[in-house]
């Protein structure tokens, strides 16, 4: 009887075991065909969001260049990337990158302060400007201001400080081909005679993605990075149309003629980079529209997603 007994257990936890095998195989199964019904609903969205833009791109009345790219997917829209823009602000990522990474070799420190010269004094955006010359910031704050509220005057003291041939020099060993530092922010005397500051779509997403991805020198320099970008003050593109809770580190370029924004934009179904550089001999307002209409349907893109899923 006793060892009737110890079969019918056995066979009842081999039975058992077997159905727990066969339920979590058919659960993994479900979970798979899931993640692929998912994945094949993101590829379609993506395929009508790409109509979209391309919509938009031939509506535009003047030259751009994008990038968009899935950050979770590694999905990717462009259009004229390599097309060299000039840069205006949007050079403010690649020269924060720069003074970052001299600090980190230990060229400068972020404490060492730097006088304000009236030679350093650009108009345009930024408050130092209105500021009496004589007085002394840090690098750090510096940087801060360069970025959060895109001070040319500050950009002006940091690329002094630094050295042109210093800043180009880390750019091209960052990957960033064709950006170039080559004449102070707003120095209109060296613009009037073809001197430009110039990159490109892919560059600038470069180096963002390379910040978002925490590979910038260093998970703690890269979130530096981040933070400040997310604290950016100029919100009329990229942001313009999206919920106003929704998360953007950005930064902006504006100059005759040329208008640009890029940045991360994240969202609960996914993160996703936007650069958008334009060129265009009609109000800066259109552009910015151009822009925020991008941003927009792809925000609209990832909110389908969300509902569908």
């Amino acid at each position: 009887m006793k060892k009737k007994t110890i079969i019918i257990f056995l066979s009842a936890a081999v039975f058992a075991l077997c159905f727990s095998v066969f339920q979590y195989k058919k659960h993994s199964e479900t979970l798979r065909a899931e993640k692929s019904e998912r994945l094949e609903k993101r590829r379609a969205a993506w395929l009508d969001l790409k109509g979209l833009l391309e919509k938009e791109i031939s509506d535009f009345n003047g030259q751009s260049a994008i990038i968009i790219k899935d950050l979770n997917t590694g999905w990717q829209y462009s259009y004229n990337k390599e097309a060299m823009f000039p840069s205006a602000s949007l050079v403010k990522i690649p020269i924060m990158a720069a003074c970052f990474y001299a600090a980190d070799k230990g060229k400068i420190s972020l404490q060492d302060k730097l006088t304000l010269e009236s030679s350093s004094k650009a108009p345009g955006s930024g408050i130092l400007k209105n500021f009496a010359s004589g007085r002394n910031f840090s690098v750090e704050k510096l940087i801060e201001l360069m970025i959060t509220k895109s001070d040319n005057t500050a950009t002006n003291m940091l690329t002094d400080f630094l050295g042109m041939d210093y800043i180009n020099a880390f750019f091209k060993s960052e990957g960033l081909l064709k950006t170039n530092l080559s004449r102070s922010m707003m120095d209109f005397r060296y613009r009037k005679k073809g001197v430009e500051n110039y990159t490109t779509a892919t560059d600038i997403a470069r180096i963002l993605e390379k910040i978002y991805q925490r590979r910038f020198i260093n998970k703690r320099v890269s979130e530096k990075c981040l933070s400040l970008l997310l604290r950016q003050k100029v919100n009329d593109r990229i942001p313009k149309k999206l919920p106003e809770e929704t998360i953007v580190a950005h930064k902006t370029g504006l100059e005759r003629h040329v208008c640009h924004d890029a940045g991360i934009v994240f969202t609960p179904q996914g993160h996703v980079l936007i650069c958008v550089l334009t060129k265009s001999k009609n109000k800066a307002k259109k552009a910015k529209e151009f822009i925020s209409n991008i941003a927009l349907h792809i925000y609209s893109n990832y909110q389908t997603l969300n509902h569908s899923s």
